[in-house]
């Protein structure tokens, strides 16, 4: 690199004691770099004189073609430094729509108070779409409910998020202070569907009191369980991150013994994160601390 930039300075000066100048090098020093890339080529690329030095017909070409190349040499370096900087750059992370909705907002508002430099990307995908996001490396890490696949990825529980019930506001349970899991086994429920993290987590509940339940629908997103349970179609389990699209005329309620989810934090095993990366990993923690 030191021969290569010698010989763009030489080119672009025509004279060794400018561009010796230019490189805060001595003229000798020059004087070496030029030989040793000419021997290393085995090409002379200079026409020398006592007034001036001419590239010759493989200098000019070398001129032409090396200004370019070493112009995104530059820029791909001045990027490395930028990734090397905690506080500016690009992260990209994947997340559930729960946590899209609830967790993250205020996460990727913090950043961008504390850290404006970084540019955060987000994808809004189901749970094994996070997962595969991850494990394919198209994000830096993944928010989602605790991986049945932990052992492929390095992960960080950093908050533990209760179920809750939600009805309406003139259902029989709306006056109580919370229910029990065997009190829904009558109730037309409105679950998420099985790809999200949740449900799987959900059914364990159930399944484990061996309670039979009615599952009359089954949706994508806790705000369109909300809509469904506001046209009296039901009640919905949903976890507490999810209650920011709580509609009114809605009421939620404990439900008992408490069953949490754990909102995860996951990247690539064995991989580091870049500097930006963890701090937008970091400022997650940091934000669940404070909710939890």
């Amino acid at each position: 690199m030191r021969q290569l930039r010698a010989f763009l300075a030489v080119a672009g000066h025509r004279h060794f004691r400018r561009a010796a100048d230019a490189l805060h090098l001595t003229q000798p020093a020059v004087s070496r770099l030029i030989a040793d890339l000419e021997g290393e080529l085995d090409v002379r690329l200079f026409d020398r004189s006592t007034r001036e030095v001419v590239p010759t017909e493989a200098g000019r070409y070398l001129e032409q073609a090396l200004s370019r190349v070493l112009d995104e040499l530059d820029g791909v370096l001045a990027h490395a430094v930028a990734q090397a900087d905690p506080l500016r750059g690009r992260v990209r992370i994947a997340a559930v729509p729960t946590l899209s909705a609830g967790l993250v907002p205020p996460a990727i508002a913090r950043c961008a108070v504390d850290h404006p430099a970084l540019d955060i990307l987000l994808r809004d995908q189901t749970q094994a779409q996070v997962l595969d996001a991850v494990r394919g490396g198209e994000v830096d890490f993944g928010l989602c409910v605790e991986p049945a696949t932990a052992e492929e990825f390095d992960a960080e529980t950093i908050l533990r998020d209760p179920f809750l019930l939600v009805c309406r506001a003139d259902h029989a349970f709306a006056a109580r202070q919370g229910v029990t899991w065997k009190a829904l086994a009558h109730e037309a429920l409105i679950l998420l569907d099985h790809a999200s993290g949740s449900r799987r987590l959900i059914d364990a509940a159930f399944a484990a009191r061996g309670i039979a339940v009615h599952v009359a629908l089954e949706v994508g997103h806790p705000h369109t369980a909300f809509r469904m349970v506001e046209a009296g179609l039901g009640v919905t389990v949903t976890p507490a991150l999810s209650l920011d699209a709580l509609r009114p005329g809605l009421v939620a309620l404990k439900i008992t013994p408490e069953v949490r989810r754990d909102v995860t934090l996951v990247r690539r095993r064995a991989r580091s994160l870049s500097p930006p990366a963890q701090t937008v990993w970091d400022t997650f923690r940091t934000l669940a601390l404070t909710l939890a």
